[in-house]
């Protein structure tokens, strides 16, 4: 099981990673461009919210499965772990970085919903989801991806 979960988690993760990159490209002309907002900018939005959703509860399973993550503490403690780079990376900062790039979308998203204008809605959109697309970008174990 652990093996297909990782296996998921990994080809989600570029889908993850090319969606919310263009949700952010978007917003962030849109926004500068001074366009209207439209039907296309929040379906991208809501894409790009629902693609990371399903990362994270992926993401979640493979952390209590995986022996890199909940395991990795478990059984090596939390002095070790923090003091092993690697191990630090998949049991702490990886998931906790990934647990806030969600939640930014998420408060991106529904922030964006409130406004009543284009600009607003873009703006609140291309700022939540560059933060969130930096911090997932920041801690992509990219030794695996390539």
């Amino acid at each position: 099981m652990y093996d297909a979960v990782q296996i998921i988690h990994s080809y989600w993760a570029y889908l993850v990673v090319l969606v919310v990159f263009l949700a952010t490209i978007n917003a962030v002309v849109g926004h500068f461009s001074k366009k209207e907002y439209s039907y296309k900018d929040f379906r991208i939005s809501l894409f790009a919210l629902i693609v990371t959703h399903i990362q994270l509860l992926i993401g979640l399973v493979l952390y209590f499965i995986s022996p890199l993550g909940f395991q990795s503490i478990k059984n090596n403690g939390m002095s070790v772990v923090m003091k092993d780079s690697m191990l630090r990376l998949y049991a702490v900062e990886h998931i906790t970085v990934m647990i806030l790039a969600t939640v930014f979308i998420t408060i991106g998203y529904s922030k964006h919903k409130k406004k009543l204008t284009s600009a607003p809605k873009l703006k609140t959109l291309a700022i939540f989801y560059t933060i969130a697309l930096v911090l997932i970008l920041s801690r992509i174990p990219w030794a695996q991806w390539f």
